[in-house]
């Protein structure tokens, strides 16, 4: 997407050693997360998965009021594929699958029950729940399914979700109760596409089939209706004909929407919100976890697993970027540790392969091959390899704006990191992110930053997208390898955990290839006032913030 226990370094090998690889991509898998979608299989998908006793319910105790510096971009779900605009559409909307609170399994949410009825991947069927309604009293059927999806995909938004499903063909709702869905080509990652914000479920009678709601409301069979919308605030009421796994602990949310950092943080303090998440520096957050009791103004900061990333890319069509000896000779004298800690104050780690930690096939590939301190002399060799003796003038492209305000001072970091190997004369530029964006996609910039949110947890999501033949990096980097038979091999692989080989494999190539350098894996914090609960089961690798599981103590 267009972005509680602390973690440890790895170990540091100083070659590569595939037996002890193993042994430190299970160990620092086992730090993070649970390896992510081992279980997936073509077996139907049973209610009974769930695993809790959260039968849908009512919503009762305190309302909570939230704030953050993302805004909503669009409350259509055929538009705003960020972070902001994806919050809203998983409390408001329902999707026929969901990820639990603590899993990354899809299990049912719309849909009694799901799955793949052929060896290959290719259609997927799913039988939907018994009275269903959304929020203005109608009936939820197959036909408002089929609808969502042929419209998102008709009008393809260029801020829209439209691209994750370029390989669905075709929707049949051959009953009220039946969708059936036809994929031109093998995507075992289908249902995770489904229960992420893109396959949420509009009302037929109140979604233009042709263009995008424009009056800032939204109607849906999720936990919450949207009372009220603003470039100031949203307003969430419980919405009392919900039917679904989830159990309602608050009587209401509302977000505010906060234009810089110090506001948000002060909010927080003085108990304007109840709870602050995404855009407090990182400074703020290091800070509070880091003060005493009576330093930290009756606050909490909780903190979760997280899968974003950015990376540092290659337009291997460029002068200076496009020659290998260049690219490797950076990833030698890269100091991620040094980054992290300086820069973002731990407040994300190293990361050191495309795939990061928690997510099945993770590996350490950077590590393994160019180490996490720096090496001069092997960096000298590589860009003599180049044809470079002297200086190598190097721009670093950069926004302020799309991925957060440490971005362009990790950037300089990173470029103060290569002058002072003296093989380096490296500087940092920057624009607004639309001009960032528009000259990315036009292959002005040489070595440039993308950060990445993962749209469901499966690292088919942090390769695909970079590698396939429509790269969101732009960056002129192909390997017949890599998409010729590795992404098609792993697309139509039910069980994820079978994937491993071939993902690691994949990491492998691009580490050798260097076509961009993995710089770190994120965290996600909430900052809370004292006696708020459930922000646990908000900041997970599914991306999935979870209004519903937020409580406060009554008021005396």
């Amino acid at each position: 997407m267009q972005h509680t226990t602390a973690v440890a370094s790895p170990p540091r090998p100083d070659r590569h050693d595939p037996e002890r690889e193993d042994r430190l991509v299970r160990k620092r898998d086992q730090w993070l997360a649970a390896p992510i979608g081992a279980g997936l299989t073509t077996a139907l998908l049973a209610v009974a998965g769930c695993g809790t006793d959260d039968s849908g319910a009512a919503g009762n105790g305190e309302p909570v009021v939230m704030g953050m510096t993302d805004k909503v971009v669009s409350t259509d779900p055929a538009s705003g594929y960020e972070p902001g605009s994806w919050l809203l559409f998983n409390n408001v909307f329902q999707s026929l699958l969901s990820f639990p609170k603590g899993g990354t399994t899809p299990e049912p949410e719309a849909a009694e029950r799901c799955g793949f009825t052929d060896r290959e991947s290719k259609v997927y069927r799913c039988t939907l729940k018994d009275g269903l309604t959304f929020s203005n009293g109608h009936h939820l059927t197959s036909k408002d399914v089929k609808y969502s999806f042929d419209r998102t995909l008709r009008i393809k938004d260029k801020d829209g979700p439209a691209p994750m499903f370029s390989a669905l063909d075709k929707v049949e709702a051959p009953d009220t109760k039946t969708v059936v869905f036809h994929l031109k080509t093998p995507d075992a990652t289908f249902p995770m596409k489904i229960a992420s914000g893109a396959g949420s479920i509009v009302d037929h009678a109140e979604y233009p089939a042709d263009r995008l709601r424009t009056d800032g409301k939204a109607v849906g069979s999720g936990v919450y209706t949207l009372k009220d919308y603003n470039s100031q605030k949203a307003v969430f009421a419980v919405n009392g004909s919900y039917e679904g796994p989830a159990k309602v602990k608050n009587s209401g949310m509302t977000v505010k929407f906060f234009n810089a950092p110090d506001a948000l943080k002060k909010a927080v303090e003085k108990g304007d919100v109840d709870v602050a998440y995404r855009g407090l520096a990182m400074k703020d957050i290091a800070e509070l976890n880091n003060a005493s009791l009576s330093q930290q103004h009756g606050t909490q900061v909780v903190e979760g697993a997280s899968a974003e990333v950015m990376h540092l890319v290659f337009n291997l069509k460029d002068p200076v970027a496009g020659k290998l000896g260049v690219r490797k000779a950076i990833a030698y004298l890269l100091d991620r540790s040094t980054l992290v800690r300086d820069v973002y104050q731990r407040t994300a780690v190293p990361l050191y392969s495309i795939v990061p930690a928690g997510i099945t096939g993770h590996s350490t590939s950077f590590f393994n091959t160019y180490g996490d301190r720096p090496k001069p002399d092997k960096a000298k060799d590589a860009l003599r390899s180049a044809g470079y003796n002297g200086k190598v003038p190097l721009t670093l492209w950069a926004t302020p704006e799309r991925y957060g305000p440490g971005t362009v001072p990790a950037f300089e970091e990173i470029a103060q990191q290569l002058n002072a190997s003296g093989l380096f004369n490296a500087k940092v530029r920057t624009l607004p992110t639309e001009e960032y964006e528009q000259g990315m996609a036009d292959g002005k910039f040489g070595a440039y930053v993308k950060g990445w949110i993962p749209d469901y947890p499966d690292p088919d999501n942090f390769t695909a997208p970079f590698f396939g033949k429509d790269s969101v990096v732009a960056n002129n980097y192909s390997s017949p390898t890599i998409t010729g038979r590795l992404l098609p091999k792993t697309a139509d692989q039910p069980n994820r955990g079978a994937t491993k080989d071939q993902f690691r494999e994949l990491q492998d190539i691009v580490a050798e290839d260097v076509p961009m350098i993995p710089i770190w894996q994120g965290k996600q914090y909430a900052v809370a006032r004292e006696g708020v609960s459930g922000l646990e089961w908000t900041l997970d690798p599914s991306t999935v913030f979870r209004f519903w599981e937020i409580s406060k103590p009554a008021e005396d």
